[in-house]
């Protein structure tokens, strides 16, 4: 087959003119909703995290020295820090434990499968299955739990089972608080079935 240079000359003005065309076509289409949230990318992962709090016995000056005490113990398999961020957060993708521990050193515990540390506000976001189980043996079970750090207190709207087996209670209901010990505890709606024990 023979090309003429006419023939190639066509061929290249068509080519030209298809690739002018995609260059021209901007893409206008304005994103909304999921497609305009930008991707985060945390500054950091650590792998079998642990974080530690702890308190002073008092007041510190600058140049003074004192004795601490462990409060809490956070772990878990996989850390994200997003400190990156404007308003900063960690978080737990493959669930955490916290250890709590009294004035008594007694410990309390509680798991999820995942989980949010906002670093601004001390507030602690727990989601998925849910468990808290105290020193003395009372459990709470829910959905979602918000662990304010700077009050200790801990609070959910989600639904909830509650065992007390001081009592030999189990309630069920939506929405309550209370204090990291279980000393002060509040319930906002129960509802089903609550069983008492008889006293013999």
């Amino acid at each position: 087959m023979k090309y003429t240079s006419k023939h190639i000359l066509k061929s290249f003005a068509t080519v030209f003119t298809v690739a002018i065309l995609f260059i021209s076509c901007g893409d206008d289409y304005e994103r909304v909703g999921e497609e305009a949230v930008k991707p985060l990318f945390p500054q950091g992962v650590a792998q079998n995290f642990t974080l530690t709090y702890t308190e002073t016995m008092e007041a510190m000056g600058t140049q003074d020295s004192a004795t601490t005490r462990v409060i809490a113990v956070l772990t878990s398999p996989l850390s994200e820090d997003f400190d990156n961020q404007r308003f900063k957060f960690r978080t737990f993708p493959e669930g955490l434990q916290v250890d709590f521990y009294d004035e008594k050193n007694q410990k309390s515990v509680i798991v999820a499968d995942y989980g949010i540390v906002y670093s601004q506000t001390n507030l602690i976001d727990l989601q998925g299955n849910v468990v808290v189980e105290t020193h003395d043996g009372k459990k709470l079970e829910t959905d979602q739990l918000y662990f304010d750090r700077k009050n200790n207190w801990v609070f959910t709207e989600a639904a909830f089972t509650y065992t007390n087996p001081e009592d030999g209670t189990v309630m069920d209901g939506e929405g309550m608080d209370f204090n990291k010990d279980f000393t002060f505890f509040k319930a906002h709606k129960t509802y089903g079935l609550m069983t008492i024990k008889e006293e013999e």
